[in-house]
């Protein structure tokens, strides 16, 4: 265990998370404890804890972390909830989401990023995940309904067929809507049977586009 890295994380729900309102203890504890630098590239790990996003491709990365636990916190995982995450990435945040839910559909749908994710989610003992090669912008119907769908990097429109996939009584989406290059708010949309509400979270200044 590397100490530095240890203390940086320490540090960043000290300073980052518990000041804007992230307060459940499992979430500190997670966002605490797993080690985020092992997800990231050599040259961008002393910067991973720091109050940034990080760059995975030229169009994908991490949103700064405060955002990550703003979407688990809005995201009210429970341990009965079938999630779907769409964009896996690297793992680091679908490590987390599967420490609170029942079952984890990761979908990507690039090969690289699909084995690099294998690779790093396969260092840990983890029963409750598949990771599935797809399409992102269709989400994943073979194994809908799902309780709650996350699409953590920002796009410019989803499909609705998203929403359909969602479970009757109360699924919910977590998204991030992009409104041009740079800026993006986040939404939790719940659907009750044929009725949607829509909630707006919170702002995002990035660069990042899932889809377009």
């Amino acid at each position: 265990m590397n100490s530095n890295f240890e203390l940086s994380r320490i540090l960043m729900v000290k300073n980052q998370l518990r000041p804007n309102k992230i307060k459940e203890k499992v979430i500190l504890d997670l966002f605490q404890t797993i080690p985020k630098e092992k997800f990231v590239p050599e040259d961008l790990k002393n910067f991973c804890y720091s109050d940034k996003n990080i760059n995975i491709t030229s169009k994908r990365g991490y949103l700064k972390n405060l955002h990550l636990a703003q979407i688990i916190h809005n995201a009210e995982i429970t341990k009965d909830d079938n999630v779907l995450h769409i964009g896996g990435l690297t793992g680091y945040l679908s490590l987390v989401i599967a420490q609170l839910c029942k079952k984890l559909i990761i979908i990507e749908e690039d090969n690289k990023i699909l084995l690099n994710l294998k690779d790093n989610l396969g260092n840990y003992n983890i029963n409750n995940i598949e990771i599935i090669e797809s399409a992102l912008e269709t989400g994943y119907s073979p194994l809908a309904p799902y309780d709650l769908i996350i699409i953590d990097c920002p796009l410019y429109k989803f499909k609705k067929e998203l929403v359909d996939q969602l479970n009757l009584n109360q699924g919910r989406l977590i998204y991030i809507e992009k409104l041009n290059d740079d800026l993006s708010k986040a939404y939790k949309l719940t659907r009750n049977n044929v009725n949607q509400n829509i909630e707006y979270l919170f702002d995002v200044f990035s660069h990042f586009s899932l889809m377009k």
